[in-house]
C-alpha cells in the first residue's frame, strides 16, 4: 500500500481528494498539509511515497516547493491543478520540474467524479515510478536542450511521417525526442495524454525548446516537414490522405483504453494511409495505450520504436508493444532521435 500526502491550501478540496483515495485500498492518505512549510515537516513526519500538491499556496507557491523537493528530496508528485490559463503554464513548469502527472481540481469542468478517476490513474502511475529514473529523467533533458545550439542537418522528408504516442513522464521524454530533430525533419503527429487545458501550453512549450515548429493541432491541419502537430486534449486525432499530403483529422468520439486522444487511434489510422513511410515510436507510459497500434503500423511495413525499460519513467506502454510483437526496436531516450532519422535517411536512398 502507497502512502500518499496531499498537500493543499483548501480544506475542501484536502478533503475531496482524501475521500477519493480512500475509496482504493492500494493508496492510504497519511496526511494532509496546508502549504509547503507544512508539508516540509510531514514529509520526514510521515515518509509518504507519493504527494499531490497544488500550485498555489501561501507562504510558498507550489513550483518552489517542487523545485526544492526535487533536488534535495525527490518523490513521486502529483500536480493538482485549477484550470486557469495561466495554471496551465504553470503545469509544464511543474513537468520540467519533475512532476510526474497533472490532473485538475473539481470545478465547473470537471466533477468530483471525474477528478477522482483521473486522481487515481495519476497515483496509479507515480506508484510505478523509481526515483532514480525521476532524477535520469532530469539529467536528460538538461543535456538535449543543449543540443539546439547544434547546427540543423538538411533531410528530405516530403512523404515522411513521424507518429509519437506518451503518456507518464511523456512530455519530458518527447521534450529530449523533439530537441534533436533537425529543422527540417519529417512531419511529427503526437498524442500525449494530457487534460484539455494543458496541451496548447505543452505544445507552446515544445515549440521554445525545439528547432521544429510545434502546435496543438487543428483539425485538416497538414503535416508538413519541420512542424510538429500535439492532438489537443478530449480529442481524438488520425491521420488522413488528401491527396499526395498528409492531414489530421480531428474528432471527439469515444475514450480508448479510458484516454481521448488515444495513442492506438493515432497509429491505427497512420498505418492505414501512410504504412511504410511512416516512423512509430512509443514513450513511457502506464497502461496499454499504443500497443495494439504499433503493431498495425509494424505489420503495414512501417519501422516502430519504443524506449526501453531503464530510461522509461513507466514502462508500462512500451512493455505492451513489445509483448505483442510490434516493435522494430527497442532504445534508450537517448538515442530515439538518432534512430528516427537514420531510418528516414535509408528510406530515401
Amino acid at each position: 500500500m502507497k502512502k500518499v500526502l496531499v498537500v493543499d491550501d483548501s480544506a475542501l478540496v484536502r478533503k475531496i481528494l482524501g475521500d477519493e483515495i480512500s475509496k482504493f485500498s492500494d493508496f492510504t492518505v497519511v496526511g494532509s498539509a496546508v502549504d509547503p512549510y507544512d508539508a516540509r515537516e510531514k514529509i520526514f513526519q510521515l515518509c509518504p511515497d507519493i504527494l499531490t500538491l497544488d500550485l498555489e499556496m501561501p507562504r510558498m507557491d507550489g513550483l518552489s516547493f517542487l523545485a526544492k523537493l526535487m533536488k534535495y528530496h525527490p518523490l513521486p508528485v502529483v500536480v493538482v491543478s485549477s484550470q486557469a490559463p495561466e495554471g496551465s503554464k504553470a503545469a509544464m513548469t511543474a513537468l520540467e520540474l519533475g512532476a510526474v502527472e497533472i490532473i485538475p481540481k473539481p470545478g465547473s469542468q470537471f466533477t468530483v467524479p471525474d477528478v477522482g478517476q483521473k486522481l487515481i490513474y495519476a497515483l496509479r502511475a507515480a506508484a510505478c515510478v523509481s526515483i532514480e529514473k525521476l532524477k535520469r529523467s532530469q539529467l536528460i533533458a538538461l543535456k538535449n536542450r543543449e543540443l539546439l545550439n547544434i547546427s540543423p542537418q538538411v533531410l528530405k522528408t516530403t512523404y515522411k511521417l513521424i507518429a509519437i504516442g506518451a503518456s507518464t513522464g511523456g512530455p519530458k521524454a518527447i521534450e529530449a525526442v523533439l530537441s534533436r530533430m533537425p529543422v527540417d525533419a519529417p512531419g511529427i503527429v503526437i498524442v500525449q495524454h494530457m487534460p484539455a487545458t494543458f496541451t496548447g501550453s505543452f505544445a507552446k512549450h515544445l515549440d521554445k525548446v525545439s528547432l521544429m515548429e510545434v502546435r496543438e493541432a487543428k483539425d485538416r491541419d497538414d503535416v508538413t516537414p519541420g512542424v510538429a502537430l500535439v492532438a489537443p486534449g478530449d480529442r481524438h486525432m488520425v491521420v488522413s490522405r488528401n491527396g499526395a499530403q498528409y492531414q489530421v483529422r480531428i474528432k471527439k468520439g469515444p475514450h480508448v483504453h479510458f484516454q481521448r486522444p488515444s495513442v492506438d487511434v493515432l497509429f491505427q489510422s497512420v498505418a492505414i494511409n501512410s504504412g511504410q513511410n511512416a516512423v512509430g515510436v512509443l514513450l513511457t507510459g502506464m497502461g496499454s495505450d499504443g500497443a495494439k497500434g504499433m503493431l498495425e503500423m509494424h505489420k503495414s511495413g512501417a519501422h516502430t520504436i519504443v524506449q526501453d525499460e531503464d530510461s522509461c519513467i513507466v514502462f508500462g506502454m512500451p512493455k505492451e508493444a513489445i509483448n505483442l510483437g510490434g516493435v522494430s526496436e527497442i532504445l534508450p531516450l537517448e538515442r530515439m532521435t538518432e534512430s528516427i532519422l537514420k531510418t528516414v535517411q535509408a528510406s530515401m536512398n
